[in-house]
């Protein structure tokens, strides 16, 4: 998420509390830590630590890794927590954010007390979340290549970029030749996928066994036996491709060229939950964790368990708005509008999205829509990933509407209704664009739907 898309709070307070390491280098010393992916950091001494901008930073940090000026745009900071993430703006001062952190915390996490006052914010450089897709295709510099791969390929082996067995096992096998060449033979190659744990080439629920213990006993043998072959078949297909060895540029960019490919690619994730749809008596209010992806190109929710897209839209095909709880217990709220049916009868359907982030999520999907209608060419041309995608049927990468809990309904003007013959104007105000209609409040009898 972008920490500009909303205010923070003032900076109120004069305690000394050490919160992260940037914090706590601010206070004691020189001295910073800036964590890069792939379990690297660069240290850097610096200046005046409590009060340097994230442009000041920005400048040193890019010249410690040699980032060339054609990618300066490429990075940006981030101050992340297990329990929240925030890009920082140039004008941001990191220091006085890690002292903030609680108060972020406490305003966008429903995390507990105890959770809170134990995290710590971590300065990352990490992608842009802002930087065209069609720009990075153009970069030709191994260390910045590098440096994107290895964000790509953490989102990968965490599930956060859902895939297919056939890209994730393509995704393995490069980056086995990435770590260790492309002239092993088979025994080399297998004694080095045990060594490391297939969890370090393949996402980490494809590897594991889920079931009891004797299940897991009996199935992991064979099921790691499958896993390692297919791996192996791939890798021979990169070591075989051509007579001479493969430069790693080139498995770079065929590495992020096929991470490309997934429509949420380069997003931003926000926390959230959905109503699962009412199977039965016990059944009903129960919820699903769901991480929101945002980026350039659309809006993203995908199931944190089950590792799927739930819903993928573009912004030409939503309306969206947020709104804040009226009564204690009630929840913020993100809302999807977006094309459907109901028993093959075109309506409306809502989508809600219950998060003490929905106000920065909408923010941000407001701030995309205008970036992207400033650059519409270059827009264009990120999405044809997603179009190839949306075709396969059976791919994670596609929606399930029909797994959603939503409200159904028709604007006649007047009231709002659960279903109607025909889409009507949007429920809400907010669209990619303008739009022609009255826009209609959020009525009680809907939010309790």
């Amino acid at each position: 998420m972008d920490g500009d898309d909303c205010s923070f709070p003032p900076d109120s307070s004069d305690d000394h509390s050490q919160r992260g390491s940037v914090a706590s280098s601010a206070t004691l010393s020189r001295d910073v830590l800036i964590y890069l992916f792939g379990d690297s950091a660069v240290h850097l001494s610096v200046e005046g630590l409590g009060s340097i901008t994230v442009q000041e930073l920005g400048r040193i940090v890019r010249e410690a890794l040699h980032i060339p000026e054609s990618a300066q745009d490429a990075f940006a900071f981030w101050l992340s927590s297990p329990l929240l993430e925030l890009q920082l703006k140039t004008r941001h001062q990191p220091y006085k954010l890690c002292r903030q952190w609680q108060d972020l915390l406490y305003r966008f996490t429903e995390a507990s007390e105890e959770d809170i006052s134990q995290d710590e914010p971590c300065l990352q450089y990490r992608r842009n979340v802002f930087y065209p897709k069609s720009k990075e295709l153009q970069i030709e510099d191994e260390g910045v290549l590098k440096l994107l791969y290895e964000e790509a390929r953490s989102n990968i082996l965490t599930g956060r970029y859902p895939c297919d067995p056939e890209h994730w096992t393509a995704l393995g096998a490069l980056s086995l030749a990435l770590d260790e060449g492309t002239g092993l033979d088979r025994q080399q190659c297998t004694a080095i996928m045990r060594e490391k744990k297939l969890s370090s080439f393949l996402p980490a629920h494809v590897v594991m066994v889920s079931g009891g213990l004797l299940s897991t006993l009996r199935g992991k043998s064979s099921r790691q036996a499958g896993l390692e072959q297919s791996l192996l078949e791939e890798y021979r297909k990169i070591s075989t491709s051509s007579g001479n060895p493969v430069e790693s540029t080139q498995l770079l960019h065929l590495y992020l060229n096929m991470c490309h490919t997934l429509p949420y690619y380069g997003c931003a994730f926000f926390f959230g939950e959905i109503d699962k749809p009412v199977q039965g008596i016990l059944q009903r209010g129960k919820r699903k964790a769901v991480n929101v992806g945002i980026c350039l190109e659309g809006v993203y929710v995908m199931d944190v368990k089950e590792k799927h897209v739930l819903l993928g839209l573009r912004f030409s095909e939503l309306s969206w708005d947020h709104s804040y709880p009226e009564e204690e217990g009630d929840s913020h709220i993100l809302w999807l509008e977006f094309d459907g049916e109901e028993d093959g009868t075109p309506v409306n359907k809502l989508l809600k999205i219950y998060s003490k982030q929905a106000e920065l999520m909408s923010g941000f999907i407001e701030f995309c829509v205008e970036l992207k209608s400033a650059s519409e060419g270059g827009a264009a041309a990120d999405t044809d990933g997603e179009v190839s995608a949306s075709q396969q049927q059976s791919s994670v990468v596609c929606s399930r509407v029909h797994s959603l809990n939503t409200i159904s309904y028709v604007d006649n003007g007047k009231e709002i209704k659960r279903l109607k013959p025909k889409r009507a104007a949007s429920f809400f105000t907010r669209q990619a664009s303008a739009p022609t209609y009255s826009a209609v409040q959020v009525t009680e009898s809907l939010e309790q739907g």
